[in-house]
């Protein structure tokens, strides 16, 4: 009888396409993967380090392996991993840490399911993660897959220690991403959204930059068989005009943009060593308007950076609440050891960062439902998921609007034209079949 596994992700998507890799390395090995609670041999867990809380979770998520399956043996990879490898291995149950460098070569590391008293750390220094390992996400939810097609980054934001974590910017190759794209095209998927640290840096193999962002998007346009290509992050300053009007006319990329701007305080954009102020951050969401009205605009903010004031905060309320953008990702900071801004003076208490985060949660959902009335009336393209709460099943437009319908099983990963008819209690929007039916 074959070993099972079983994996726990947090964090980002780049994490998830990376979890849905290794475990297709443990099939590939004998393995079976199963369940979280299916009492599992083998326990992976994917870490984050974003925010002093993915740590906690990680403890938990190891304290409730154990519960499930009190023999099992446990490995952590990851940021965290890289990040603080002792720690981990100080937590009670925690069999091996992988670093950036050795997570995907768990196989080889994992050939001895003994527990030992002390767990075995495999963590070089960050400087040996430097190269780049394809990675896409399959699994039960078949209508999307996050293709990895960057890894690590070069910039030096004083709050992030995804550099630290990750390493320094690489790419793949356009060639190996489309075979990759064809392969995922051939398994029924409709949607691949794009992932990657900072994706907008694409092109960088061996240390010298051999390709930019729009050759990979220009080269996925082409790819038959998948019918949307979604962008999940990109930084403001590497969101060209040319990646713009393309998107605006492509066959495939969808009118949807993440864009991180962190504060809409040039001050605290400065300190925060961000690469653009926020007269940049306006003109992209100006062109981007004025291409595809329709487009939605998600925007991740950090609230209760070190010096930043209620003059600062209400800056940056002011400058979210004129912008024309569809939602917000709103992170409260937190102190993260070996980076620039845990060292800076002007701390926000902790009550005071809770309190700027509610009150752009407050707005985000505010406009967040103002978009999704712009489109009501409108007929959309929807891809519904595999998902069911409550007897109803959801699915996304183009454009990101979320769709709620009665739950039918021949509408799983179909996509479907529908007429954007109300918003419901919940938030999300109410149906209509539209006259044709879209086939693919």
């Amino acid at each position: 009888m074959n070993k099972k596994v079983a994996f726990y992700t947090l964090g980002c998507k780049l994490n998830y396409s990376e979890t849905s890799t290794i475990g297709r390395l443990f099939n590939k090995a004998g393995f079976d993967t199963v369940n979280f609670t299916d009492t599992p041999d083998v326990f992976v867990i994917n870490t984050c380090s974003v925010t002093d809380n993915a740590d906690k979770k990680c403890k938990k998520i190891v304290k409730e392996a154990l519960k499930i399956s009190p023999n099992a043996y446990v490995t952590i990879v990851g940021c965290y991993a890289q990040l603080k490898p002792q720690e981990i291995a100080d937590i009670p149950g925690v069999d091996m840490v992988l670093g950036a460098a050795e997570k995907f070569n768990i196989v080889e590391h994992i050939s001895d399911l003994t527990k030992k008293p002390k767990a075995l750390v495999y963590n070089q220094p960050v400087s040996e993660a430097n190269e780049f390992v394809a990675s896409y996400s399959f699994g039960d939810n078949r209508t999307r897959t996050f293709l990895k097609v960057q890894d690590g980054c070069d910039y030096s934001c004083t709050f992030c220690t995804i550099p630290l974590a990750r390493g320094s910017s690489r790419s793949d190759t356009i060639e190996s991403v489309i075979a990759q794209a064809n392969e995922i095209a051939q398994s029924g998927v409709k949607e691949i959204v794009l992932t990657g640290v900072n994706i907008g840096d694409y092109g960088i193999r061996d240390g010298e930059r051999q390709d930019k962002f729009i050759d990979l998007v220009k080269a996925l346009d082409e790819v038959e068989g998948i019918d949307r290509i979604r962008i999940s992050s990109i930084e403001p300053n590497l969101l060209t005009d040319e990646i713009i009007a393309f998107v605006a006319q492509s066959k495939r990329f969808v009118p949807h943009f993440h864009i991180p701007l962190q504060s809409g305080s040039n001050k605290i954009l400065s300190l925060m060593r961000r690469r653009y102020k926020r007269e940049l951050y306006v003109d992209r969401v100006t062109q981007i308007k004025r291409l595809m009205p329709d487009c939605c605009i998600g925007v991740d903010v950090i609230v209760g950076f070190p010096g930043e004031t209620r003059e600062d905060f209400i800056d940056t309320y002011n400058f979210l609440n004129e912008l024309n953008i569809s939602y917000l990702h709103v992170f409260t900071y937190s102190e993260r050891e070996n980076t620039l801004a845990a060292e800076m003076t002007g701390t926000v208490p902790g009550s005071t960062r809770a309190e700027r985060s509610k009150m752009l949660h407050i707005l985000s959902d505010k406009k967040r439902r103002s978009f999704y009335e712009s489109q009501l009336g409108k007929t959309a393209d929807v891809l519904f998921e595999r998902d069911i709460t409550d007897g109803y099943m959801h699915g996304f437009s183009r454009n990101y609007v979320k769709v709620k319908t009665k739950y039918d099983p021949i509408l799983v990963n179909e996509l479907k034209a529908v007429t954007l008819t109300a918003i419901s209690p919940d938030g999300d929007v109410e149906i209509t079949e539209a006259e044709e039916t879209l086939v693919h």
